[in-house]
């Protein structure tokens, strides 16, 4: 008159209790690496100050010049000599103001 009752899939013995647990430790262990990655990725991002991706503080080769010029590594003539370089290959003032005169 009684029979067992089973699912077939659902609580079946004990395979159907070694994947609920494996489902539990999925369901907490999915979001916590969800967070983590998620921390990750804000920390890690460059904040825009002084990174290779920021654009204003990109240095011209002429700034690095003068800054090299300031901290006495070249003298005036080679400084001279390398700026007159520089802007030529640029085309800057000079080459300019060699054409009028």
């Amino acid at each position: 008159m009684y029979e067992s009752y089973s699912h077939g899939w659902m609580f079946d013995g004990m395979g159907g209790m070694l994947f609920g647990g494996l489902w539990m430790v999925l369901v907490w262990l999915v979001p916590l690496l969800m967070i983590i990655a998620l921390l990750k990725y804000l920390l890690g991002r460059p904040s825009g100050k002084g990174g290779p991706e920021s654009g204003a503080e990109q240095k011209t080769p002429l700034d690095i010049l003068k800054q090299a010029y300031a901290r006495g590594e070249i003298g005036r003539d080679e400084y001279l000599r390398k700026r007159q370089d520089l802007l030529d290959k640029q085309g800057g003032y000079s080459s300019l103001f060699r054409e009028l005169i």
